[in-house]
């Protein structure tokens, strides 16, 4: 199976905690992986490690996007790494609070731009607001939009159905699929599988470990478990 992105032997330090434990993670191109685990298990320090905004103290991030043989990334930034097809929606602070819904919008392509909208109708009446005096689901909402109407071939979401009703939610998984069809690669951090979303393959992060890796199902005692 071809790999898109890796974490390998990554770790991450907090001034004197250390986050992640020599975590090695690859990431399969073209599908859905799930990154599982409690509140500070280590899954969104891992999410933010391969998208760049969080630097290792210790170990590599290898790209692939779609090539046999990977080049390490670790000394480039988030900027650099977005540059290369990376999208990251984070679980807080995912859009720029000074801007307007409409000037969001306004970094995608015009097709791009309504097939966000097309998604995501409830948008439009938001259009002129400024991001940051919208509710947290309708911040998440814009930010979805941005990144799955977007070129990007890697989406990294962190808790990506906090605030969204559950219509919503189906929407978005379905778009999801659309997009993992298309050949683009999703990585989502959550605290439990996201229900109707069909996902390839889980890591289970334990206390900055990886404790589990295999499919959705196998076994699902262990999961339950660990999560």
């Amino acid at each position: 199976m071809a790999v898109e992105i890796a974490l390998c032997a990554a770790r991450v330090r907090y001034g004197p905690l250390e986050a992640l434990h020599g975590v090695d993670l690859r990431i399969p191109s073209a599908r859905i992986t799930v990154l599982l685990g409690r509140n500070g298990a280590g899954r969104s320090t891992a999410l933010h490690a391969l998208a760049g905004s969080q630097p290792l103290s210790a170990g590599r991030v290898r790209w692939f996007g779609g090539a046999a043989a990977g080049r390490d990334i670790t000394a480039l930034d988030a900027f650099r790494r977005a540059r290369l097809g990376m999208a990251l929606v984070p679980a807080e602070r995912a859009v720029f609070p000074s801007l307007s819904a409409a000037e969001h919008l306004s970094r995608l392509a015009p097709p791009a731009r309504g097939a966000a909208l097309e998604l995501f109708p409830e948008l439009r009446r938001l259009l002129e607001r400024r991001a940051g005096t919208l509710s947290g689901g309708e911040q998440q909402l814009l930010a979805l939009a941005v990144a799955l109407a977007g070129p990007h071939r890697l989406l990294l979401l962190d808790e990506l159905g906090r605030g969204l009703a559950a219509p919503v939610l189906a929407r978005v998984h379905a778009a999801l699929a659309a997009a993992v069809a298309a050949g683009r690669t999703v990585v989502l951090a959550e605290q439990r599988l996201p229900p109707g979303l069909a996902t390839d393959l889980v890591y289970v992060l334990h206390r900055g470990s990886v404790a589990f890796v295999g499919e959705p199902g196998e076994p699902a005692a262990e999961l339950r478990n660990l999560t």
